[in-house]
């Protein structure tokens, strides 16, 4: 299993028993209004807008919330203007860690976000030091308790769909493919009532490190850290635990 697949497993689990919903509300509303000002408010000519409102909806957040974050992000609204860009920083054990960021204060979160990295045993690094080793690629994980479709189906759908890779898991699949088949894949999925645990647009690593002891748990409360901050997006990092 990929150092990957692993922490999405770990953060589906943690995000069942979320309690701070109303960070969960701040993220997705910022992407909202981000996906809006950048490709327009119209969610059928704006894909990563269309992906933002399904995640919303499916967090239970009001439509009115919805209404008011795309009306935001055309300009319809007054609001705080937010920065879209990426932090890069190294781990434990020199693991690579991606950072998508969303903030109206770009100094306040750079000083932020290089504590907590310090703090829990890493470094924030150089743009360009760390991204050459993560893919943009569309995910999908499929629980295999969740489907009756056998792995042959499954696998033979998803390929003629357009997707790159197929790999099984212990308990679930996971979809790998080309960005711009995302949309095609997710539909051909839903056409056939397939159950998706997950399904993103997301930054997944060509290789994986695998740590133990001390440097796993440093990294897991990194991870936890960065997670946590309010104008982190998404945390990317190519590493491998043991159950």
């Amino acid at each position: 299993m990929s150092g990957h697949s692993k922490w999405a497993t770990i953060k589906r689990k943690k995000e069942k028993i979320d309690s701070q919903r109303g960070k969960v509300f701040t993220r997705l509303a910022r992407e909202i209004i981000v996906a809006a000002r950048n490709g327009g408010g119209d969610p059928n000519g704006n894909m990563r807008l269309k992906t933002a409102i399904q995640k919303a909806k499916e967090a239970n957040i009001p439509n009115d919330n919805i209404n008011r974050a795309i009306q935001k992000g055309a300009g319809e609204l007054g609001g705080a203007a937010y920065e879209e860009f990426f932090y890069e920083g190294y781990g434990p054990g020199g693991v690579a860690v991606m950072l998508e960021i969303m903030t109206d204060n770009r100094n306040r979160t750079a000083g932020e976000i290089r504590y907590i990295f310090s703090k829990n045993g890493g470094s924030l690094g150089e743009t360009g030091c760390v991204s050459w080793i993560f893919d943009q690629k569309g995910l999908f994980i499929i629980e295999k308790a969740d489907n009756k479709i056998s792995e042959d189906d499954l696998m033979l759908l998803a390929l003629e769909a357009g997707a790159d890779d197929f790999k099984v898991e212990d308990d679930s699949y996971e979809i790998t493919s080309d960005p711009s088949d995302f949309s095609v894949i997710k539909e051909t999925l839903e056409n056939k009532d397939i159950n998706m645990a997950m399904m993103e647009i997301t930054m997944v690593p060509q290789n994986t490190i695998k740590l133990e002891g001390k440097e796993a748990d440093q990294m897991v409360r990194l991870m936890d850290a960065l997670e946590e901050h309010d104008d982190v997006q998404n945390v990317y990092a190519n590493f491998e635990l043991d159950d």
